[in-house]
């Protein structure tokens, strides 16, 4: 299980009218009950990674210690096997950088996971497209900023796409 970081796990800040990341901890806000899908997926055997794009390190308007802080902040709220980074920008041309999937297969290959079974949720395109490309199945969360992106398949939140989830599991 891939879960985006802003817009799936913590709630966007809206600059000049558009989505963005947060830049320190008092920005950072845990969605609801995001601790409570995450313990779910663990306890029904997933293991579950956080993947997200942090440009604004490359940028220069995100301090590496304020990401360090808001990391550590999601892995002592929630249970995850990890959080993988991508701190480049779009011009770096890393195959990390969602919409490519390079953080989701350098995670299969660490943890021995299979991604054709595997889900990705997020708010973006770029989401979309990086479980696409990695054969995973794509879930995105409703918002108002991306009502046009194509997924397999949409939920209203991190616990409707986690029912989901566990209802297409179960025997």
């Amino acid at each position: 299980m891939f879960l985006d970081r802003d817009g799936v796990i913590n709630k966007v800040v809206f600059r000049d009218g558009k989505p963005a990341a947060p830049r320190d901890a008092a920005e950072f806000e845990i969605e609801p009950d995001v601790d409570r899908e995450a313990q779910r997926l663990s306890d029904a055997g997933f293991k579950v990674f956080v993947v997200t794009n942090q440009p604004d390190i490359a940028r220069g308007l995100l301090t590496p210690a304020n990401l360090q802080a808001m990391t550590e902040i999601l892995m002592e709220r929630l249970t995850l096997d990890g959080v993988k980074i991508c701190p480049h920008d779009d011009s770096d041309g890393c195959k990390c950088r969602k919409p490519h999937p390079g953080m989701l297969v350098e995670l299969s290959r660490e943890h021995d996971i299979d991604l054709s079974g595997s889900y990705i949720v997020g708010d973006s395109w770029k989401d979309m497209q990086a479980g696409r490309t990695a054969g995973s199945t794509s879930i995105i969360l409703d918002r108002c900023y991306n009502r046009e992106v194509p997924a397999d398949f949409r939920a209203a939140n991190l616990a409707q796409a986690v029912d989901f989830i566990l209802a297409r599991c179960s025997p």
